[in-house]
């Protein structure tokens, strides 16, 4: 008896093939290759006896099954065959069985629902939610990582953005970037649905896990925030939901630590039931361009399925390759090693501008002529902040430390950046002492106290390190940054903010963080006769550095 098997090209039905081979002969020549380009594709077969519809999504597809309207009075049983031919396939985890045997297994299937159709009460509880579901997705924590990754994906797909700060997401609906990272236009043209509510991931296929991941007072990992959020995902997951953290973290953290919550919460089965996946964010604050969408990304999943579903998915929206890492723990640690290397780097140049400085030799001469050797990576001295050079390498100490190694390098680079502020500060106190200041009426100027230039945010900044000291030593403080929230900082110092254009001549000015609105100031305005320039980037021009006692790293 011949078969009448309908090939389609996401719903487009592009080919009729009248065919009497076996079901899963046909299936098997119709199955996908590993072709990058691909089109997804779906598989309807009518069952020989029973004439009824089978709708059979192939083993590498990452779209969700959707009915299609030609077939809208057919059986809900299609959907669920199509279901469970994707559950069967992972429940292998690979397809490490031959072609045949699965296929052999979806015609028992195919046979065993014809005779056995599935309960109505059955279909109502889960299969129409399943219908129900679409190409939705929850982006959890919107802070620097969470909300440019949901502006991303929100120029294809319908996104919910769901945060935990009420404040933020107040300002967020009205199309206002508490960041400052985004105009008012581009949150409008997003239409993101923000929200604190957890039934919202209900509906959602995909949920990017991008919340914060700090360090204890001991410089340990703090998890508390992700794994509140996979509490939150649990309760609410719905079956064959994707979610993909992106949140920096420890290898083995995903697997070890999330996977769990999100099992005991929601009562379902990782890789069988939900599938996990891992892409290390990669966004710069104050980057212009390398931004979400033209950073190359790293994707991982459980099974080599669950990463082609994660690729396709990042793929459809960045102007940047994607490479899929062979397994979530080698996507976790590489995150780490990107950001532990540049502390290591910058650790490096630390530590040659205090000996330098000891020898009376500019560092940045040093820095160029050395450059001139083809094999030179040049890098510049300076603070590291923030929440990702100054927080990540701690993550894979700890975990070195987990399994029985110090890692001493690492250590020791962390040592010598932290310890930068202080220097500074010594070195400050050793020019007022050399050039005989009164330290009692010392009048210091402070400009930036964000952890690095063209940003609001001032988590883990040295710079405001400087400032404690400074403040601990009582000279008198006049601290101006246009981008920071002037509140936070009241509320913190219970001193002010100050605008440019009321600070007043002082003896010192420690130029920490050059922000572009800073690259027009009159620093003529800012100085007395003899007064001390600490640059502390070595970014101003000579005609700056001339007017006094000029210092750099």
């Amino acid at each position: 008896m011949k078969r009448k098997i309908i090939y389609f090209f996401r719903q487009k039905n592009l080919e009729l093939i009248e065919c009497d081979t076996e079901v899963e002969r046909t299936v098997s020549t119709l199955l996908p290759t590993n072709d990058r380009n691909r089109k997804q594709q779906l598989v309807i077969i009518t069952h020989p006896v029973s004439n009824q519809l089978f709708i059979i999504r192939s083993s590498l597809s990452s779209y969700d099954i959707q009915p299609n309207t030609n077939y809208a009075d057919q059986s809900m049983i299609d959907i669920y065959l199509a279901d469970h031919w994707f559950d069967l396939l992972n429940r292998n985890k690979e397809i490490d069985e031959s072609q045949a045997e699965i296929l052999q297994a979806l015609k028992r299937m195919i046979d065993h629902y014809v005779e056995h159709p599935p309960k109505e009460v059955y279909v109502k509880e889960n299969i129409t939610p399943y219908l129900q579901c679409s190409d939705q997705i929850a982006v959890v924590g919107l802070g620097y990582v969470g909300l440019p990754v949901a502006l991303g994906f929100a120029k294809k797909y319908n996104v919910t953005g769901i945060d935990v700060d009420l404040e933020k997401l107040a300002l967020l609906q009205c199309n206002h970037d508490p960041s400052g990272q985004f105009s008012s236009d581009q949150l409008a043209a997003a239409h993101i649905c923000y929200t604190d509510k957890g039934t919202a991931l209900q509906t959602c296929r995909y949920i990017i896990v991008a919340v914060p991941t700090p360090i204890t007072w001991n410089d340990e990992p703090d998890l508390t925030f992700i794994e509140s959020a996979s509490r939150l995902i649990g309760k609410h997951l719905a079956k064959d939901t994707t979610i993909i953290y992106e949140s920096t973290v420890y290898p083995g953290t995903t697997e070890d630590i999330c996977v769990p919550i999100l099992e005991k919460e929601s009562g379902l089965r990782s890789g069988i039931d939900f599938f996990v996946g891992y892409s290390p964010e990669r966004i710069n604050p104050g980057d212009d361009k390398h931004t979400f969408e033209t950073n190359n990304k790293v994707v991982a999943g459980q099974t080599k399925h669950v990463c082609n579903r994660i690729y396709d998915l990042y793929a459809s929206i960045l102007d940047a390759s994607v490479y899929k890492a062979s397994s979530i723990k080698v996507a976790e640690a590489a995150k780490i090693v990107e950001n532990t290397q540049r502390d290591i780097n910058i650790a490096y140049m630390n530590e040659l501008s205090i000996i330098f400085g000891k020898l009376g030799i500019e560092t940045s001469e040093v820095i160029k002529a050395a450059k001139t050797k083809w094999n030179f990576n040049p890098y510049t001295p300076g603070l590291v902040g923030g929440h990702c050079i100054g927080i990540d390498p701690y993550y894979l100490i700890y975990q070195s430390k987990q399994h029985g190694y110090h890692p001493t390098f690492l250590s020791n680079a962390r040592t010598v950046n932290e310890g930068m502020p202080d220097y500074i500060v010594q070195s400050l106190l050793q020019i007022v002492v050399k050039h005989k200041f009164n330290l009692k009426d010392l009048n210091v100027i402070l400009l930036g106290i964000t952890f690095k230039e063209n940003i609001t945010d001032t988590r883990n900044s040295k710079s405001l390190a400087i400032l404690d000291q400074l403040l601990a030593l009582e000279f008198h403080m006049q601290v101006c940054d246009p981008l920071a929230d002037p509140v936070v900082f009241k509320n913190n110092y219970d001193m002010d903010l100050l605008p440019l254009n009321q600070l007043t001549p002082a003896d010192v000015i420690i130029f920490s963080v050059p922000h572009a609105v800073f690259h027009t100031l009159d620093f003529s305005k800012l100085t007395n006769k003899g007064s001390i320039m600490m640059d502390i980037k070595g970014v101003l021009p000579a005609s700056v550095a001339n007017q006094g006692i000029y210092w750099k790293l």
